[in-house]
């Protein structure tokens, strides 16, 4: 006979992305932290810099930015934005008077450019996408194709200035260039900023397990929740006997207060199964997995918490119950370590943090 099996293999690439958002009115708003034009850098979606049309000051929005770039980089950031603030004041208008919009409403003018890229491997950044965008009142105006090197006019209002700019073939040259090229080695160098500074200072993330009455007299409710997750790449499993019974993806992520994500993971499981479910979050930019087991015998569990930490050897941790090793270059699930027996003694006398982290030291880049 034939057993059939179906093995699925989810992709661990590790992507990461740079834009820029610019956004300016055509007139001003009186509502607080509203501007006539704004300006911010985004890593990962998270914030690393911003600018307005009030205090004209292109500033970090992050300790590591302020740290690792000097005051050239802001001072020029700042004169950058200045000037850009002056170009869409000018095209705007323009915008306005070719679409035969006045100014008795506000009209809106976005520009978004940026890069997309994945992780090799041996650590290097591979181009995957780049975006160069403009839209007007929130709908799309004009797009760089960098396949064919030519802007893309959705609307007649646009083929004007998709002509003129394509007609300066060293304009599209150098706007595929960034994209290509200067905005992944911008995007590299932030990174490498980030994780040395998060590997250094950043509060370490953790696991809780739940557990509480099922849907049955004879099954309980196992909820896994990861948090203090810098960054959404991160992956995380409920296990049975080292195999995947649930997994998390990226739109499962929900935000903290501090900046941080959490996510959440729950399965049905036999009481008597119990100590053959366990969890695992693979947290890749600090390049540390982290396993935790549920208790066995437990009936119900209110909160029990383990900790990415520092300072204590991955070989000292007691084997089972909380284990740390480096993310499996396949991609694939690293099989899962059971309890041993005295799971329930061990428990109790490592009960409080334990902290395990890797520090990655990244050459520093000053431009």
């Amino acid at each position: 006979f034939f057993l059939a099996v179906d093995l699925k293999v989810e992709s661990l690439e590790d992507r990461h992305s740079l834009h820029y958002v610019y956004t300016a009115l055509s007139k001003p708003v009186s509502a607080p932290g509203i501007y006539e034009f704004t300006a911010m850098g985004l890593l990962d979606n998270k914030k690393i810099d911003y600018y307005n049309s009030r205090d004209k000051v292109k500033i970090p929005e992050q300790d590591w930015m302020k740290e690792k770039l000097p005051a050239e980089y802001w001072n020029q950031g700042t004169q950058s934005r200045k000037s850009k603030e002056q170009w869409f004041k000018v095209n705007l208008n323009i915008l306005m008077e070719r679409m035969r919009h006045n100014n008795s409403d506000i009209h809106v003018l976005m520009w978004r450019h940026g890069c997309e890229v994945i992780t090799r491997p041996d650590g290097s950044l591979k181009f995957e996408r780049g975006v160069d965008e403009y839209s007007y009142d929130g709908e799309d105006f004009l797009s760089f194709d960098v396949d064919s090197w030519q802007w893309v006019a959705p609307v007649p209002e646009a083929l004007p200035t998709k002509r003129k700019w394509d007609g300066v073939p060293t304009l599209n040259q150098y706007t595929k260039g960034y994209l290509e090229t200067e905005c992944v080695r911008l995007l590299g160098d932030f990174r490498s900023y980030r994780d040395e500074k998060e590997n250094q200072t950043g509060y370490p993330p953790k696991i809780n397990l739940f557990a509480k009455d099922g849907q049955s007299s004879d099954t309980l409710k196992l909820t896994c929740m990861a948090t203090g997750l810098y960054s959404k790449n991160t992956e995380i499993s409920i296990l049975k006997s080292g195999w995947s019974v649930a997994k998390g993806y990226p739109h499962d992520f929900l935000p903290n207060d501090d900046g941080t994500y959490q996510i959440r993971l729950s399965v049905d499981a036999k009481k008597s199964e119990i100590d053959d479910y366990g969890c695992e979050v693979n947290h890749r930019d600090q390049k540390t997995t982290l396993v935790a087991q549920w208790p066995k015998g437990v009936t119900t569990l209110p909160g029990y918490a383990f900790q990415f930490t520092t300072g204590t050897p991955w070989n000292e941790i007691p084997d089972g119950i909380l284990s740390t090793k480096t993310p499996s270059s396949t991609g694939l699930c690293v099989p899962y370590v059971r309890l041993a027996l005295g799971l329930v003694a061990m428990l109790v006398a490592i009960l409080g943090v334990i902290w395990v982290k890797k520090q990655i030291h990244n050459e520093i880049v000053t431009n």
